[in-house]
């Protein structure tokens, strides 16, 4: 299993100019092949591969021009070209988006492999330097000195500030004991994340609480004149800014991804796609803000870790339309209304809580028939089956239909 742990670093003023080369060559090595693999494509109608890339960049080391290049260690440069042909690799399959070029202004890394840095008397070596870089080791259990990394990651975000991520190979680790808990959770705006057992996870709103010194440092930025030193320095302190909402957003997610899969077996969500959804201009900014899909991508990872479960409903289930109690499904429903009664049972319903209910439900991890056989939730026929047995049959959730014109 790959496992990476991010510290703070500080270099010192030497070590800090060494890593601003190598993050400027790094860029020129990416932007110079990404624009001749589109000449030469737009031109010739050729792809390019590694071993050409490699062979160019062997080429421009020589030249008088780009003869920077070998200031700097060739390891962060070539682990460019391989992240580069593995980007155009994924782009092909449908994986990711094109590739794009690199500007000065953004997240600056370099990645060092085995042969370019080495872990000495719990200090980081890297090639080219005659001193450790200076790490803030914040993991407890963890010793730096006995790690092994494939990997070494130094980046510098755009505020400034200065991390080392450590790539390590480890075992896999000894799964969580069961709980016997199933949930399903569905996620929201004004509460983050309602679960089927009524609990409700308020929506901290990062970005409502820096909105404000945030808009008013965007304005300083924008009547400052480009290139000049006081745009530089205000361009920091509004990236700072943004760090601070990206942090605080980070940590919530992580604090209620590992609670949820501690707390339970199985977890259940809908399959949500906020690309789509901030389509929506009404809601765009409450969607990004609430960062469904980084959520989702913490819950699988951690639940796979500790040996849980998550299971994917499909987006097209109508959980708040359904009645969790009989099955009765509303032909309309409007986002307005938070709170309903079913006119099947008379059930007064949250509109949230019993769509956590309706997806435990549809991802199989509830029953659908109560314990004489009877139907809890009828989806095929309009009338209910009488409890005739005292033998639980078998019930395969799926997506309810309107039946007999309701």
């Amino acid at each position: 299993m790959r496992t990476a742990y991010k510290a703070r670093a500080y270099p010192d003023a030497e070590q800090a100019a060494l890593l601003r080369r190598t993050f400027g060559c790094v860029r020129v090595v990416w932007n110079k092949t990404l624009a001749d693999r589109q000449r030469r494509y737009t031109v010739d109608r050729k792809s390019t591969s590694y071993k050409e890339t490699d062979a160019a960049l062997s080429e421009w080391k020589r030249t008088e021009e780009l003869a920077f290049l070998s200031e700097v260690s060739s390891v962060p440069l070539q682990q460019t070209l391989r992240h580069q042909h593995s980007a155009f690799v994924a782009f092909f399959k449908g994986a990711a988006r094109y590739p794009r070029f690199k500007n000065r202004h953004g997240r600056q890394s370099a990645h060092f492999t085995r042969s370019a840095f080495r872990i000495k008397n719990g200090g980081l070596w890297l090639a080219k330097t005659s001193a450790p870089l200076r790490i803030e080791w914040s993991w407890p259990g963890v010793d730096l000195s006995g790690l092994d990394p494939t990997m070494v990651i130094v980046s510098r975000e755009p505020d400034g500030r200065w991390f080392a991520t450590f790539a390590v190979d480890t075992d896999d680790p000894a799964p969580l004991p069961s709980v016997g808990e199933s949930v399903g959770v569905d996620l929201g705006i004004k509460d983050f994340a309602i679960l089927s057992t009524g609990e409700k996870i308020a929506n901290p709103r990062h970005m409502a609480r820096h909105e404000r010194g945030l808009r008013r440092h965007q304005k300083r930025l924008a009547r400052m004149w480009k290139g000049s030193a006081n745009h530089s320095k205000q361009r920091v302190k509004v990236a700072r800014k943004h760090s601070r909402v990206r942090d605080a957003r980070r940590d919530f997610l992580h604090k209620t991804s590992t609670d949820l899969v501690r707390r339970f077996d199985t977890i259940a969500v809908e399959d949500l796609t906020p690309k789509n959804m901030v389509r929506n201009r009404r809601l765009a900014k409450s969607i990004s803000e609430a960062g469904w899909g980084e959520f989702r991508s913490m819950l699988e990872y951690k639940a796979e870790r500790a040996g849980r479960r998550v299971t994917v409903i499909s987006r097209w289930y109508p959980s708040s339309k359904t009645c969790s109690s009989c099955g009765h499904l509303l032909a309309e429903l409007s986002l307005g209304t938070r709170h309903w009664t079913c006119p099947g049972c008379g059930t007064r319903h949250d509109r949230d809580v019993n769509a956590a209910k309706n997806i435990l439900v549809a991802a199989g991890l509830a029953e659908t028939i109560n314990a004489c056989g009877g139907d809890v939730r009828p989806h095929e026929t309009p009338r209910r089956q009488s409890p005739v047995k005292q033998v639980l049959s078998t019930a395969r959730p799926r997506i309810p239909v309107l039946q007999g014109g309701e």
